[in-house]
């Protein structure tokens, strides 16, 4: 009998201590990744290498009026959730005829109504944009917004199938392009 014991106790205490180990839950805005070529992620078969790689966490609309509303027009948002969204250029790119050198930099935008800022930062590693700082842009670029023909529940980054690359950011009724020229 005291063995017994003893042997539930010790099954006890390593279950507990199991648990302990354990990992916190995951976001509701779950990270995702954004790959030119898009079938880069995808397939990793062939001689195919990433030319652009995007990481960003992706916010639900939830029923909420997202731009003008929860993100603000006329302000900095980090382009996501949680951590700022970060873009790597594996080699040097032209965007709007600006010369951008390999390398990564935080992704930032500026929402408006009819026009968007879309901003390269080197401040990398950042929660949200809370310590944005303008002196640390490399880059800023002008685009207009177009209305999606359905509501885009989760916001998404993607480069739509092609051989041009072209950076597409989209939620609720809103989408965002941006061409990148290698």
């Amino acid at each position: 009998m005291k063995n017994s014991f003893l042997l539930f106790s010790l099954l006890l205490l390593s279950i507990i201590e199991v648990s302990a180990q354990g990992f916190r839950n995951v976001d509701k805005s779950p990270m995702d990744a954004a790959y030119f070529p898009d079938n880069f992620a995808h397939d990793r078969k062939g001689d195919e290498k990433a030319l652009v790689r995007v990481l960003y966490s992706r916010p639900a609309k939830n029923g909420r009026e997202v731009f003008g509303k929860l993100i603000p027009y006329g302000k900095v948002w980090r382009t996501g959730a949680n951590e700022n969204t970060e873009i790597k250029f594996y080699q040097d790119v032209t965007i709007q005829g600006k010369k951008i050198k390999a390398g990564t930099y935080a992704l930032f935008t500026i929402p408006n109504e009819n026009e968007w800022v879309i901003i390269l930062n080197k401040d990398l590693d950042y929660w949200g944009a809370f310590q944005y700082k303008e002196a640390n842009d490399v880059a800023r670029f002008t685009v207009s917004p177009k209305k999606s023909d359905t509501v885009i529940e989760n916001f998404s980054i993607q480069f739509p199938k092609g051989i041009e690359a072209t950076l597409r950011l989209g939620w609720d009724t809103t989408i965002v392009e941006l061409p990148i020229q290698f």
